[in-house]
Formats: C-alpha cells, sequence, structure tokens
C-alpha cells in the first residue's frame, strides 16, 4: 500500500467506533495512535501507559475490523524485540510505528543502538511467519536537529530494514524530498503542513494525521458540552 506519490492515506483511530468509522469511510487501513490511546485510557502520552493496555487496544481494534491494522507503539515500552513481535501478533497487527526517542532518559536513542533494534524486530516477525512493516519515526525535528541529523538516522534504519520512515513534525518539501531518496516516507499531515496533493507530488508514500482526529473529536465534543452548560440548544447540536 506504500506507493510514492499515491500515498496510503490513515486517519488514525484509538478504539473500535473509531476504526470502524475508518473502514466505513472506505480507507484502505487503519493506523492506532499511541497519544489518543493513552488519553482514552486515562494515561498520559510519551510511554506513560502500560504495555498491555497498548496491546489491549491494539487487539480490540483488529477484532473489529477486517482491515490491516499497524500499531504506535511509541518507543516499544521497554519490551524486547520478541516480546514486542509475538504481542503485536496476537493483537492481530501486522505493523507497528517505533520512535526513536527516549522518554526515559530524554533525548534521542542511540541511532546504532535503535538500527539494531529495528533489525531485530524484523528478524523476529520473519521468524514468527509476519513481515512486520516497520514505520521507523525519526524524532530529530522534534528536538530541533538538523536534518542533515535526520538523513543519517533514516539511512541508517533504512539499512537495518525499516519499510517506511517517518520523520514527523517535517513540512518542508525539500527536505522530504531528501528523505524519500533513501526510501518510502511517512509524513504527518497536520494544520499548516503541506496540502495532502503537495505531500504526494513530494513523493511521501503514506500519510498520517497522528492524533489530529482524536483531537478535532474531542474539540468538538467539549463545544458540544460547553454549549449544554451554558443552555445554547442550537450550539449543542451543531456541526
Amino acid at each position: 500500500m506504500h506507493v510514492p506519490g499515491t500515498p496510503l492515506l490513515l486517519a488514525n483511530a484509538w478504539d473500535v467506533a473509531s476504526a470502524r468509522l475508518v473502514r466505513e469511510v472506505g480507507l484502505p487501513a487503519v493506523a492506532t495512535s499511541s497519544a489518543a490511546v493513552a488519553a482514552a485510557s486515562g494515561y498520559e502520552d510519551r510511554s506513560r501507559m502500560p504495555a498491555a493496555v497498548a496491546m489491549a487496544a491494539v487487539a480490540r481494534i483488529a477484532a473489529a475490523v477486517d482491515l490491516p491494522v499497524t500499531a504506535d507503539l511509541e518507543d516499544g515500552y521497554g519490551l524486547g524485540p520478541g516480546e514486542l513481535v509475538a504481542g503485536l501478533i496476537e493483537a492481530g497487527a501486522c505493523g507497528l510505528n517505533l520512535e526513536d526517542s527516549d522518554h526515559r532518559r530524554g533525548g534521542l536513542i542511540d541511532a546504532g543502538v535503535q538500527a539494531e533494534r529495528i533489525a531485530a524486530i524484523k528478524a523476529a516477525g520473519r521468524a514468527a511467519g509476519v513481515d512486520l512493516v516497520v514505520n521507523a519515526r525519526i524524532d530529530v525535528h522534534l528536538h530541533g536537529l538538523s536534518v542533515s541529523a535526520g538523513l543519517d538516522r533514516a539511512a541508517r534504519y533504512r539499512e537495518a530494514g525499516a519499510d517506511c520512515l517517518y520523520p514527523i513534525t517535517l513540512d518542508d518539501p525539500v527536505a522530504l524530498r531528501e528523505y524519500v531518496a533513501i526510501g518510502p516516507v511517512n509524513a504527518l499531515y497536520r494544520p499548516g503542513s503541506p496540502s495532502l496533493r503537495a505531500l504526494a507530488e513530494v513523493g511521501v508514500s503514506r500519510i498520517s494525521m497522528g492524533s489530529g482526529l482524536f483531537r478535532l473529536a474531542m474539540a468538538r465534543a467539549r463545544a458540544a458540552a460547553m454549549a449544554l452548560a451554558r443552555g445554547d440548544d442550537p450550539g449543542v447540536w451543531e456541526t
């Protein structure tokens, strides 16, 4: 499904209802959003959610839709490659989003260490009979580092077996093209980012919304609740 110029579009879900909505509108796959799953489960983002809670959410979603499911598992919640892969396969997912931020110590995971982990995850999946799709999130732009630093990580992760490269928050078309030259790229679609058409023209293979759909839903729910609190009948139901 990852085709440069004709990207896979992902409206990230967080529960069965949102996953079924994704299916009903005709999107071809479901991705989860860790931030949304965490919030809906009563946890903060940034690996504060227990691995068992994350995997259970993925399992419920995968059981409810007849679409491929890829799971946002942040930095892996401290699980080793074998345990991570076993949990994913048991949950019914065919891929995962894995980021290189170190939420426990701060900063970024060493690029070499992350590359080794990606290779181990790919190998564990194949040993289990599933060629898991690894979307390697590159967090250098979140930390204000250079494009060259991100490209170096992208090359290492791609060589290690990453199927897709995800320089999250990067909006610059020129820099995105540099990533595309290394391998398939996931772009984050958010307010202020290039349009879907512009991102496709850059050559990205995948476009995801992250927690965007969840934030939109919560913003509308908040507006309705506030209207209810002030007795504004039309405001509750307006769309």
